[in-house]
């Protein structure tokens, strides 16, 4: 047990705590926060005194502290997260027969502020907290260990970062990519090409793979629309399923461009065409042209980023799904997706709901989705349940 400084709490602020949840919050605080640097490991103590555990600290934000363990005097040492990684690892070994997944998951696997993606024998590596940027070296110590890659990249360039204080940056840590920073990965018995360095977050979302896989049993003999299509996640895998045609639609060339690549890569060219611009006002230019889609997928980005931005964000929800909706054939399929913390799933049903009703098409729900297995949710803190998806069929008002 090492010697840490004490975090103690406000008489009847370890309440929440002992449910099971593990952030502490500046106001919960009775201790002098300023004595605190970030990323500092902390004793966490109730009012009298009694322990509660170790905790990563950040004096300077709301979510003041992190317990990462029950234990209090607990450092973050090579044996420590080695530990936690095995118990990961074990959990994926589990669900997938193939080395391709989100290894961790945060506070979900107990080791909040990060990030690992397995890609095969490549790992890329996410820290959004000080206190995990300061375990750095035994992180990558106990990766080696426990999953022995040939090729650890550092994707250090999330928005938290900036609250914590840390700087923005991506490297490789060891080994090499494909040519273009480039990493292949299969899901659900489809190849893909995924930027690691120059991609969204770790280049690739494993958080959606069981609802493209239940997407791709409604996609047969189908004409598919993939909205906010990244690198044709969706797409692809609806043409590898036997869509006669699929298209793309995203507002990054890049992106598109790896959609095709990706597409080739399962000998599906000619499957797979792609358009550049605006979700929404390319989809008004979709309608307007008399365009119709038998299958079409709604995966944008998060339009709530924060909860005072709930309002404009179910609205931007709101009007990307009728668009959906009125550029459906006579008996379509939706696949609805959000992954927005602050849109519950019972508010991303109203949406597709509502949106039926405002163009008078009759809605049946056929599946509600949810992330995969290697995104464990922590039952206590509901920030770590973020995807929500459903598949719909969408017919006239009578069937």
């Amino acid at each position: 047990m090492m010697e840490f400084q004490e975090l103690r709490l406000k008489p009847k602020a370890d309440q929440r705590l002992r449910t099971g949840h593990l952030w502490v919050y500046s106001n919960e605080v009775d201790s002098d926060l300023k004595q605190f640097q970030p990323g500092e490991l902390a004793n966490l103590a109730t009012a009298t005194g009694k322990p509660l555990g170790t905790v990563m600290v950040n004096p300077h934000h709301l979510i003041c502290g992190r317990i990462f363990s029950r234990a209090s005097g607990q450092p973050l040492s090579h044996k420590f997260i080695r530990h936690r990684l095995e118990a990961a690892l074990r959990l994926r070994s589990q669900a997938f027969d193939r080395p391709y997944y989100r290894l961790v998951f945060g506070d979900s696997d107990g080791l909040p502020g990060l990030v690992v993606d397995r890609f095969g024998a490549t790992l890329v590596v996410q820290v959004s907290l000080a206190g995990m940027e300061q375990a750095l070296t035994e992180i990558i110590s106990a990766l080696n260990v426990v999953v022995e890659p040939t090729t650890i990249v550092l994707k250090n360039d999330g928005k938290l970062r900036a609250s914590e204080g840390l700087d923005s940056y991506v490297r490789m840590e060891q080994g090499q990519l494909l040519e273009g920073g480039l990493v292949e990965l299969e899901e659900n018995g489809t190849r893909f090409m995924a930027p690691v360095l120059a991609g969204q977050k770790t280049g690739w979302f494993y958080d959606h793979r069981l609802n493209r896989e239940r997407m791709s049993h409604y996609a047969r003999g189908k004409r598919v629309l993939d909205v906010c299509s990244y690198i044709g996640g969706w797409g692809v895998q609806a043409a590898r399923a036997g869509a006669e045609q699929v298209l793309c639609l995203d507002t990054s060339a890049f992106a598109l461009d790896l959609a095709l690549q990706n597409a080739q890569l399962n000998g599906l060219q000619g499957k797979l065409a792609i358009l550049e611009g605006d979700a929404f006002a390319a989809m008004k230019s979709l309608r307007d042209s008399g365009e119709r889609f038998d299958v079409i997928i709604l995966d944008p980005p998060a339009f709530i980023p924060r909860r005072k931005d709930y309002k404009e964000g179910r609205l931007a929800y709101s009007r990307l799904n009728q668009l959906a909706l009125r550029l459906m054939s006579q008996e379509g399929i939706l696949a609805s997706a959000s992954c927005s913390m602050h849109l519950s799933q019972d508010d991303l049903l109203d949406v597709v709901r509502a949106s039926g009703r405002q163009i008078d098409r009759q809605v049946q729900i056929l599946e509600i989705g949810h992330q995969g297995p290697d995104h464990p949710v922590h039952p206590a803190i509901a920030e770590t349940q973020y995807i929500k998806s459903l598949l719909a069929r969408v017919g006239p008002a009578e069937f």
